[in-house]
């Protein structure tokens, strides 16, 4: 009689990440499989004080968990897949992803609908440099843009203690965390792109693994991993991670996968942006190293050198 084997979710303790997780589980368990969450701590996790970017390095939200998958001690990682290097660890694979939710970033004020509303000298919290740049981009020197850490929770918190005149957030995170009333508007393309893989919710498993990937394959949805396929195409060619001014978003429309991509300088000064279209059913990876080659064409490279001098000076 073969063993029964309960398939083992690993997460993050947030409660984004685990209402992520519980999403997979009620997938999975109307599906019939038996499945269980194992929280996993992260480096991100574990350092709050700090911004992102002198953590040191990427997948501080990730790494952890994909040792505990590697090792065996969990069956699937579940991701942001925002959140996921866009390099691949040997012997693990993105093997699904779910159907994307709402991938733009949210404007939250206590007296403000919009963004350029606020007034001149408002103080705005973000952990993104990504958001910052192209605030900036738009804004010049308008407001003071401050990092910002914590959960959502959080970061809701500072805002009404009045820590911050507005933050940004991902409205995705707002919204699956019954939140979304706080949402006073959303930024939105042109102005504002959402990072690569905002709002997907990804699942890792190990290679090979034929037993687990059958029964996460119904949780797939073809239309955004495609998407995302394309998206992290691009950031992996421009050598970007969260720590780089890179935006991207991907979209299925009339048959078509079209990808508009964007990268800022370090100050947000400057920007450059393509957008390439291709029939649904070709390469999506070939379409995100298109525009990520017609990006560097642009300048981009002046732009990545700029960024990794940045770094080095910082180390």
């Amino acid at each position: 009689m073969a063993k029964f084997h309960r398939l083992q979710l690993g997460s993050r303790g947030s409660a984004l990440a685990r209402w992520q997780a519980d999403l997979c589980l009620d997938r999975l368990r109307s599906d019939g499989v038996a499945a269980a969450t194992v929280v996993v701590k992260t480096s991100g996790d574990q350092i709050q004080n700090s911004p992102i970017a002198e953590i040191g390095k990427q997948g501080v939200f990730t790494k952890e968990i994909q040792h505990s998958l590697f090792r065996g001690d969990i069956d699937v990682a579940v991701h942001s897949l925002k959140d996921l290097p866009t390099e691949n660890v040997e012997g693990l694979e993105l093997s699904a992803v779910l159907r994307r939710g709402n991938h733009l970033d949210a404007f939250v004020c206590r007296t403000c609908k919009k963004l350029e509303d606020l007034p001149a000298g408002a103080r705005i919290g973000t952990g993104s440099l990504r958001r910052k740049n192209q605030i900036i981009n738009r804004y010049g020197n308008k407001f003071i843009i401050e990092d910002i850490r914590g959960n959502v929770e959080t970061r809701l918190d500072k805002l009404d203690a009045g820590e911050f005149d507005a933050i940004i957030l991902s409205a995705a995170g707002l919204e699956r965390l019954d939140f979304g009333y706080r949402i006073r508007s959303l930024l939105e393309p042109p102005f504002f792109l959402p990072a690569v893989g905002q709002g997907a919710i990804a699942l890792e498993t190990r290679v090979g693994d034929q037993d687990t990937l059958s029964k996460i394959k119904p949780l797939n949805d073809k239309f955004t991993f495609k998407s995302v396929i394309a998206e992290r195409a691009m950031l992996r060619r421009l050598c970007g991670g969260c720590m780089v001014p890179i935006c991207g978003f991907c979209e299925v429309k009339y048959g078509e996968l079209s990808l508009h991509g964007r990268i800022l300088s370090m100050d947000g000064q400057k920007m450059i942006e393509n957008i390439q279209t291709i029939p649904f059913d070709d390469d999506a990876e070939s379409l995100g190293i298109s525009v990520a080659e017609t990006l560097i064409n642009k300048g981009a490279d002046k732009f990545l050198k700029e960024i990794h001098q940045h770094k080095t000076r910082e180390k």
